[in-house]
């Protein structure tokens, strides 16, 4: 069932009711209307419409911030399925070029729906390091995310996410196993 979902929604069949599938099957029923914003570019927008909708609202909200200081900021990664996690795991590890990630499958927020990534850009080109994004980091943190900026190993500064309420005060690997139990049972992860 499905894999006809999936192929009726114009996705890859695989039977996973992932993510992507989620974003199509509400889009579809539910005629989202997503804000019109100029500020919040196509690609930027595909990838928040991956997030969980308690971050979506925060992630556009956090565009137009950056957009007042001109910081040029995109969100160019958001919701990872668990395949897709653990292959840029394995990048620097089984497969050749330098490591990208320390989280493998199920162990990074991106993977629940409650992390993005940003990329700050001149124009069309892509700049991978500047002051923006410690400027774009308090910006995110006044919103009430978690900055990557601020991870002790290793520093992600391009790294956004929203840490349920839930888990304020439990470490980071007992969040990760609820996260994943949340998910594996149907139960929401905020």
């Amino acid at each position: 069932m499905v894999k006809e979902i999936q192929g009726a929604l114009g996705l890859v069949q695989d039977g996973i009711p992932g993510p992507k599938t989620i974003v199509a099957v509400h889009q579809r029923l539910c005629a989202e209307k997503q804000q019109e914003s100029p500020i919040v570019d196509e690609r930027s927008e595909r990838n928040i419409s991956t997030l969980h909708p308690a971050l979506r609202s925060i992630a556009r909200n956090f565009l137009e911030l950056c957009a007042k200081q001109n910081l040029g900021v995109k969100i160019i990664c958001g919701t990872r399925t668990f395949s897709e996690q653990a292959e840029l795991f394995a990048k620097g590890r089984t497969i050749p070029g330098a490591k990208v990630t320390e989280a493998g499958p199920g162990q990074s927020m991106h993977n629940f729906g409650l992390a993005f990534d940003i990329g700050v850009f001149d124009g069309k080109e892509y700049i991978p390091e500047s002051n923006r994004y410690v400027t774009a980091g308090a910006i995110g943190k006044s919103l009430g995310l978690d900055w990557g900026g601020d991870f002790k190993k290793p520093v992600d500064q391009p790294h956004f996410e929203l840490r349920p309420s839930w888990a304020k005060e439990i470490s980071n690997s007992q969040m990760l196993a609820e996260l994943r139990r949340r998910m594996r049972v149907g139960t929401n992860v905020i």
